[in-house]
Parts: structure tokens; sequence; C-alpha cells
């Protein structure tokens, strides 16, 4: 098959073929992929701004065709479409599976390991999630795997996988916002807009986007975005945003960009007693907190990974979302690229000219 490999950071993917992938051993699945999305993760590792070992295949927001599966396999069977996610849905026994959060299942960190193989024979490392999408096809354990109805289509399910449900499940999974609470999003891409979705969703007002470019600001209120703010032209944005909520701040902030600084500027602009939820990968060091910051306000500084999903139930809650014309998917995408061209597609995604673009195998 053909893959897109990492074989050096801030270098261009390159398209190979002669790339293997292993059978599907015991409860695993073999897809034939379809679309995948380039989500800003993947520009993490592929950068080197989060580390990873080398040679490596990214991709994770992935939709495809079931082509075999292992023995064992009860969750999909040839012939299924599904969406890939980057969350287990849980082995079912173990502590957090029994509570309800599949999504910290111990087993999860098994998922990780290398199935494709290049040319030369090199195992190729799993980078931004356990996929393996910028590949014709991928193997990986059924926990990863969702299925869903035949007329969803494909090009619109693998945002499934990763960018809407982080944005999305950030609001209502791990925050919980209530309606009539005022909520923040740090960042209108991809992820943003999503967060975006599900604080409207959710009830929340005002629904204030912050970023530094006025046409991502102008979408965001298509998403449901009631007020904007341009960090980058207001003067003082953090006042910008207590003059939005009567002086308080915000009670929910969510920062979905990947920079510490974003991060310290979302936390100013939460309220006493109010939650701000990181949702971006920022690597760097956050020595310009305090603790007084915590002590004397009760605010609460969280994270989290993937939407808090549980991927059974919460991707085919979505699809019913989308059918009914009440989730924004087709919104997102700016543009198809075939595998060949998967590189224009970074760098359009990279110089912040589009919110996903989709690579198409089909």
């Amino acid at each position: 098959m053909k893959a897109a490999i990492c074989y050096e950071t801030n270098k261009p993917l390159v398209i190979e073929d002669g790339v293997t992938v292993d059978a599907p051993g015991k409860g695993e699945v073999k897809v034939r992929v379809a679309f995948t999305a380039v989500c800003h993760s993947d520009l993490h590792f592929i950068s080197g701004e989060i580390p990873s070992p080398l040679p490596g295949l990214a991709g994770h927001e992935t939709a495809g065709y079931v082509d075999e599966v292992g023995e064992g396999v009860t969750k999909a069977k040839k012939g299924d479409i599904v969406v890939i996610g980057t969350v287990t849905s849980g082995c079912g026994h173990c502590y957090y599976c029994t509570i309800g959060k599949p999504h910290y299942c111990v087993e999860r960190g098994a998922f990780s390991r290398p199935k494709h193989k290049n040319k030369k024979g090199q195992p190729l490392a799993l980078m931004a999630g356990p996929v393996g999408g910028f590949a014709e096809y991928t193997t990986v354990p059924q926990e990863l795997v969702t299925k869903i109805p035949k007329d969803m289509p494909l090009d619109k399910a693998c945002l499934l996988a990763c960018g809407v449900t982080s944005g999305f499940g950030a609001v209502v999974n791990r925050a919980k916002v209530p309606s009539m609470r005022s909520v923040v999003v740090v960042g209108t891409g991809g992820v943003g807009l999503n967060s975006i979705q599900g604080a409207a969703f959710s009830g929340a007002y005002p629904v204030i986007a912050v970023d530094v470019l006025d046409s991502k600001l102008k979408t965001a209120q298509k998403f449901g975005a009631t007020h904007t703010v341009n960090l980058k032209t207001k003067k003082d944005p953090v006042k910008a945003v207590r003059d939005i909520t009567n002086g308080r701040g915000a009670d929910y902030v969510f920062v979905t960009v990947g920079k510490v600084e974003a991060i310290r500027t979302g936390f100013s602009m939460c309220g006493d007693m109010g939650m701000t939820v990181v949702v971006g990968l920022a690597g760097g060091d956050m020595k310009d907190f305090t603790p007084m910051e915590f002590v004397f306000t009760e605010k609460i500084l969280t994270g989290c990974g993937g939407g808090s999903i549980r991927s059974s139930i919460d991707i085919p809650f979505l699809v019913s979302l989308y059918q009914v014309g009440k989730l924004k998917l087709d919104e997102l995408i700016s543009g198809y690229y075939p595998l060949a061209r998967i590189n224009e597609a970074i760098e359009s995604l990279k110089e912040g000219k589009a919110l996903r673009n989709i690579i198409t195998f089909e």
C-alpha cells in the first residue's frame, strides 16, 4: 500500500509505496481507509514540537470500511463503515470502565503498538494517536472502531474521530456546562468551533469566541458564538470578556490553542469559581501561575483529552445530531486532497488557511 511517512521532523512527509500492515490479530480490525482529516495534533508531532520515534505514521481522524476482522471481534464485521477514534471504548471491566470513564481504560496504552512497516521493513511509530490514518489500510483494536449508519457520509464522519468530539465533548462531557452560563472559547480552529457548537447546544450564554483573525471570528458566529474578541485588535481582551460578562469573567473557558500563553490568557478571562479547560496540546512551562490565584478565587484549571467521550455512545449521538441538522460538519471542511498532495494540505492548515483538510483515499 501507499502511506505518507514522517522520516524527519519539519520536513515534508514522504509518499511511499510498498508499505505493509499486520493482518488483524485477536480482537483487531483491519480497515480500508476512505478519508482522514489533518488535525493540528498531527502538526505538533510532524514538526517535532511533541517528540515521537521516527520513522512515524500520523493521521488519526479516520473513517473507512472494515476489510478483515480477527478472532473474537464482536464490534464490527467485514463491510461495515466505521469511524476510527483515538479514544478507546474500553475493556469493560477495569476500574475506569466500570465507573463510566472508558477513555481512561487501563488497557489503552497497549493500543499504540506499531502495525505498519515501510518498504525496508522498519516499523512505523504511531504519531498523534494509535490509528495510522495516513495510509491506505490500518489495523487497530476493535475498541477504537465505532460502526456508523451506511447513509452517513464518510468524509464528514472522519471528523468525529477527534476534532469534533474533542471540542464538543470538552463542553458537554468534561465541564458539563449548564444552560445560561457564560462560556469563552480561546481559538476558533476546527476544535474550537466545536466547543462553540457544544456551548450553544448546552444553552450557554454568552458564548464568546476569542481569536486573532477576524475571518475566523466571523465563522465562529455561524457556529453559535454570540460575541467575539480579537486578541490583536482589542487593547485589553481580558477586560473585553469581563465587560461582556457583567464584570465577573466567564464561568467556563475552553482553551483549544496549543500554546501555554493561550492557557494563561484563558485563565485570566475566567471568573471566580470558574473552570478553565485545556483542550489543545501544548508544550512548555506553566511557571507563570501562582498558588494565590487558586486559593483566593477557587478557580479550577483542568484538562480534557479527546472530549472525554464514550465513543460507542457519543459518536452515534453526534451522527444523529448531524443527520437532523443540529451539528455542523460540512462547514468544517476547507478542502479535499489526494494522498499525493498531503503536504499541501498540511501547509494550508499550518498557515491558518484551513479548518480541516481531508485526505481522500477513494
